[in-house]
């Protein structure tokens, strides 16, 4: 199990008297703040700098110029462009505590030109938020940051810092639209349309996956088939049905698309141990 750092007490705090540069940048700002009051959206300011805000515990809103109009929790973090108006802050009565850091330079404009920093998407989502916090707090602490051996190594962990903020919040974007699929084919495979209920070859179409493809990432994901899945999903409307008293046997064949009793019954017995009839004797017993 990984471990992940308890977090100290929050408070406002500057952790950097004057700016560290390097041919690389310079980072100007960076700290803790407690309690911001915000920017208003319908003022937004232009930064001049690049900088990071990243949400330690926040109920909040992101707007900018190019019409973004985002709500912040805590985990998101703000990417701010230079030349990009903004606004964010705190919804009304919600907390905002959130860590900085402002830096400009060649290196940045580089990561921009490459798209890693990119306007398009100024917020990333990063979790846990005490591990994220405590790797923020690493950058500059216990570092003499006052010696050229010392600026290079704190842009150097701001650099890495960075990439694996990025590459953390695409694994998370990456993950998410790789298993939506997923989602959507248990939804349909879990209910009646229009037309009855849909075959899991309907269901691969409706997803846009090979039937063969789909129903090996099905079963890997899962553990069973989409054909064992929708059975289960049939026999679990079943058992509520018949615990309720609202169907009987014939109603329950019609309503799940099974083509007879007999093959009703069997797969009802093949998922529960036991027949429809035994299930209700049991059900209502005493």
């Amino acid at each position: 199990m990984v471990k992940h750092p308890v977090a100290a007490p929050f408070f406002d705090e500057a952790w950097l008297e004057t700016p560290i540069r390097t041919s690389a940048g310079e980072l100007q700002l960076a700290g803790a703040l407690q309690n911001v009051r915000g920017l208003d959206p319908r003022s937004m300011r232009v930064l001049g700098s690049y900088a990071f805000i990243y949400m330690v515990k926040v109920d909040g809103y992101y707007d900018d110029a190019n019409g973004r109009d985002i709500s912040l929790q805590s985990g998101d973090l703000a990417l701010v462009f230079p030349e990009l108006a903004h606004a964010y802050g705190p919804k009304e009565g919600k907390p905002w505590d959130q860590i900085y850091f402002v830096f400009n330079g060649p290196q940045f404009d580089l990561l921009r030109q490459s798209g890693l920093l990119n306007p398009a998407r100024p917020i990333w989502h990063l979790e846990p938020v005490n591990y994220w916090r405590h790797r923020m707090e690493e950058i500059i602490a216990d570092e003499d940051w006052h010696t050229a051996v010392g600026t290079h190594r704190v842009m150097g962990r701001f650099l890495h810092l960075i990439y694996d903020m990025a590459a953390a919040d695409t694994e998370r974007t990456t993950r998410t639209a790789r298993d939506r699929w997923l989602e959507e084919s248990k939804r349909l495979l879990a209910g009646r349309g229009e037309d009855g209920w849909p075959s899991p070859e309907q269901v691969a179409r409706q997803v846009g996956l090979n039937y063969d493809n789909f129903r090996k990432q099905f079963a890997l994901k899962t553990g069973i088939s989409p054909g064992q899945f929708q059975k289960r999903r049939k026999i679990d409307r079943a058992c509520a049905a018949i615990y309720q008293g609202s169907h009987g046997f014939k109603e329950l064949v019609e309503e799940l698309d099974f083509c007879d009793a007999f093959h009703f019954s069997k797969s009802y017995k093949q998922v529960m141990g036991m027949t429809p009839s035994d299930f209700r004797k049991k059900a209502h017993s005493g």
